[in-house]
């Protein structure tokens, strides 16, 4: 572990710590939040550790717990984690042979990005990292989440447990807010401003119409109407390029 520590440059170790308590501490709102919807200890740590994909599980506890079907709660949360095929696909380089199928697990939004960071404020003038540095990087991010997330799940299931309405302090508003945050970092272009904004009012009014958690699902809609509506800008700009070409 120490020349995993080692290897890892100095100024992304701190980081390494940080994500490490925050995965802990996101895994202590999840195992309450699992315990209060129902799941028994050994499920939640179960999850915790063949899963080991935060927002994917959280999802998944929180539909079942309103009363979605286990199946959708299941097709919703890999719809979820489709990213993280992006992210194997950019975490592939730093890996070699056997080290393939233990990082496969590992693949996740923290051990990606600190694995991918730039080398300074400015990357032309800081230090280059080495393929090594960046795998090292990875792996030891990635056994901090594999710890950290178990661990956090186990804390928050057997505090659950004692906490009889979780309701009372505020920890039903926990998945809402977890997602909500986990979100936030994605939404920043106008265009997926709209679409989160399409997406809220299309899952608002298929609420009261449609089984318990299917809603959010059916938000979904909101990506084709954009993708609908950029085809047709492109559409409409190609248009006007061909009328000045032949004007």
């Amino acid at each position: 572990m120490s020349s995993l520590w080692s290897g890892v440059p100095r100024e992304l170790r701190r980081s390494v710590l940080l994500v490490t308590l925050a995965v802990a501490l996101v895994g202590v709102a999840y195992g309450v939040t699992a315990t209060a919807n129902g799941f028994v200890v050994w499920q939640i740590v179960l999850l915790a550790v063949v899963v080991l994909a935060g927002s994917a599980e959280l999802l998944f506890v929180g539909m079942v717990g309103v009363g979605a079907s286990p199946w959708l709660a299941l097709g919703a949360s890999l719809l979820l984690n489709l990213r993280n095929v992006v992210y194997g696909m950019a975490a592939s380089p730093l890996l070699r042979g056997w080290q393939r199928w233990v990082g496969a697990h590992l693949v996740n939004d923290e051990t990606v990005a600190l694995a991918a960071a730039p080398s300074g404020p400015r990357a032309a003038v800081g230090p280059v990292r080495t393929l090594a540095e960046r795998r090292t990087t990875f792996f030891l991010t990635g056994i901090g989440v594999a710890v950290g997330w178990p661990v956090g799940a186990v804390v928050g299931a057997t505090l659950g447990q004692v906490v009889p309405e979780p309701e009372a302090w505020g920890l039903d508003a926990v998945l809402p807010a977890l997602l909500g945050a986990l979100a936030m970092p994605a939404i920043r272009s106008g265009s997926t401003v709209a679409v989160a904004v399409l997406a809220g009012a299309i899952a608002l009014v298929a609420t009261p119409h449609v089984p318990l958690g299917l809603a959010p699902v059916i938000g979904l809609a909101a990506v084709a109407v954009l993708l609908v509506g950029r085809d047709g800008d492109a559409g409409g700009a190609g248009g006007a390029r061909d009328g000045l070409v032949t004007s």
